[in-house]
Order: structure tokens, then sequence, then C-alpha cells
């Protein structure tokens, strides 16, 4: 597989004759739909030939390639502001996004968002790309955050959050000691009737999983390292409160705080496959100001 201008290239080796859509999905992990996208946009390729509709045979030397880093439009504002930046090549890249910024408008023309900025960025790095999240974070909720860069890497890391492989780590810190201090929160989490932005755990809801571990204590506070196994909106923060210990400073679902103007929730590690080399990335989001009291 190699870079060569807009195209990523894939030679065929040790196969027999498959055809080129098998090819796509076993080799480059390509759904059905981005195949079908690329073909549309006339960005599939086999031995130079471009190809729209068939479904040609491929065999050992052939050479399928895709056009991945064709230009597209961006319909998100483009605004400076300054990004930390984790990871980053051809394909994806990761952020520590900070507090208080939102992951992406939620209306046209909006601005003040993370991907404000990394719609600037990639103007200034010369790259015509759209701003595509892999995931969210609550526009509270610091830390580790990750892009895709085309929509083959898009499709494939979809693919790969639903099926739990992106593991996601935060840091929280809430009130009192939850009991065990270890264990899982299985419950489902639906809309609040009585509140326009406010989750609540509802019989009714979406499956939601939580997996928490308690990292340190005090008196009247615990540090808890918290993984995903889904991602629904306020999660973290439902579930914990839901269990009776909730996020020091979450005002939506605990009280204020004089320690943190907003949660203490950090997501503090990612990791997963890179979409297009397979390799095993592990990136760590630095613990910002307002949370290091609480870094385990």
């Amino acid at each position: 597989m190699r870079k060569r201008g807009t195209w990523l290239e894939y030679k065929v080796t040790d196969l027999a004759p498959v055809y080129v859509n098998e090819f796509l999905i076993q080799t480059a992990g390509a759904s059905k739909g981005v195949i079908h996208h690329y073909r549309k946009a006339n960005g599939l390729k086999v031995n130079g030939t471009i190809l729209s509709a068939e479904n040609p045979l491929v065999h050992n030397g052939d050479v399928v390639s895709l056009e991945v880093f064709k230009a597209e439009k961006n319909d998100i504002v483009s605004e400076f502001m300054e990004l930390d930046i984790l990871f980053e090549d051809d394909h994806i890249i990761a952020i520590n996004k900070p507090a208080g910024m939102k992951t992406h408008p939620n209306s046209p023309g909006e601005t003040g968002t993370l991907a404000n900025a990394l719609a600037f960025y990639y103007m200034m790095q010369g790259e015509d790309a759209a701003v595509r999240h892999v995931h969210r974070l609550d526009e509270d909720t610091s830390g580790a955050i990750l892009f895709a860069k085309h929509a083959l890497a898009q499709a494939i890391m979809d693919k790969a959050l639903q099926e739990h492989l992106i593991s996601r780590t935060y840091i929280a810190a809430v009130q009192g000691e939850p009991k065990p201090k270890k264990g899982t929160i299985s419950q489902p989490i639906g809309k609040d009737r009585h509140h326009p932005s406010k989750r609540r755990v509802s019989p009714g809801g979406q499956p939601a999983v939580t997996h928490y571990e308690m990292v340190q204590s005090s008196s009247s506070a615990a540090v808890l390292k918290v993984q995903l196994e889904t991602g629904r909106t306020h999660q973290i923060r439902v579930h914990l409160s839901h269990i009776g210990n909730p996020i020091i400073g979450d005002r939506l679902y605990g009280t204020p705080s004089d320690l943190i103007e907003r949660q203490a929730l950090h997501a503090a590690r990612i990791r997963f496959h890179h979409p297009i080399t397979n390799e095993k990335i592990d990136l760590t989001a630095p613990f910002p100001a307002d949370m290091k009291r609480w870094k385990p």
C-alpha cells in the first residue's frame, strides 16, 4: 500500500483471483458503502483504468487504487485556534481538546468549536479534507479525540468503534467512594422528558455499558479510571450519578464545586489500530491545569 498523488494504491499479492469489491473489503477494510462512494466519484481504478459499475476479478500483481485524497468541500467555517495535536498522518489526526469547547457546530455558521479550528488547520496545511469526527466529547470534557481525514479512514474507524475496538480511558473525580470499588454499570440511557439537554437511566433507553475502577480516594472524593463500551450522550456522567457518585463540578448531574468550574472528567488515553496500516496506536492526553490535582 502506498500513496501516489491523490490515490492510495494496493498491490494484489498472495491471493487467488478475487472480485475487486471483496479485495477492498478484505485488504483495505472498506465497506460496501465506501466502495460505492468511490465508484460514484470515479475514484476507483484497477491497473490505471477507472471503474464505475463493473466488479472485475483481480489477480496477483494487479494494482487497485482508491482516490482517498481527492479535494473535498468543507462546509465548516475555518477559524484559527491553537491545537494540541497528539498524533497526525495522512489518514487520521488526534487532538487534546480543551474543556469549554464543543466538538463540532450544531448549526450552520457556528464557530468556536474544535471542528472550526481543525478546518483552519487543514487549510493552512494545504489539505482539502472534510472534518470527520470519529467520536465526540462533551463541551466541558477535556482530552483525546480522534478525527479521520478521508471517507475510507472514517468508515474503518466507525466500524472499529461499533465493534468496541477503540479503547477510550477517562479519569473522573467523583463525590464519595463507589461501592464496589471496581465494577460495570450496564443501564440503558434515554432522554429526560423534563429537561431538553439532560439524559437519565431509563428502561426504554439505548443500551449503555461503563466500566470503572477506583485508583485513589480521600475522605470525601475518589478518582476513577473509566472505560466506555458504548458511547451514549453524557454516558459517564449519567452512570456515575446513577450509582450515587456524581462527577465533581457537574452542574447538570451533580452540584457545583469550588475545586473546578466544570465536570472533572478527562479523556486521558485512546488506543486503536491504525485504519490503514493496522499499526497499534496508544495515545495519552496531558492533564489540563484544573485537573492535575486528580492525576493518578
